[in-house]
């Protein structure tokens, strides 16, 4: 199995105005495809936060392989 980093992110506004990103959550998931990392992660989020989706505390969530880093 491969290793994905999933994170969630919000788009909040700042002080000046201008939308930006905020981290609500990150976690690394082993799965087969990029696709069941984002599915998995989906759960534990909404577990871990109590809530019955995961689109009510963040906007976006996206997944991407880890490197090995075996040298």
């Amino acid at each position: 199995m491969r290793q994905y980093l999933v994170t969630f992110h919000k788009v909040v506004p700042d002080g000046s105005g201008h939308d930006r990103r905020a981290l609500q959550h990150h976690v690394v998931v082993a799965a087969g495809s990029e696709v069941a990392a984002a599915t998995a992660a989906k759960a534990m989020f909404c577990d871990r936060a109590g809530i019955a989706d995961w689109r009510l505390r963040a906007d976006t969530c996206e997944a991407v392989e880890l490197s090995d880093v075996a040298a």
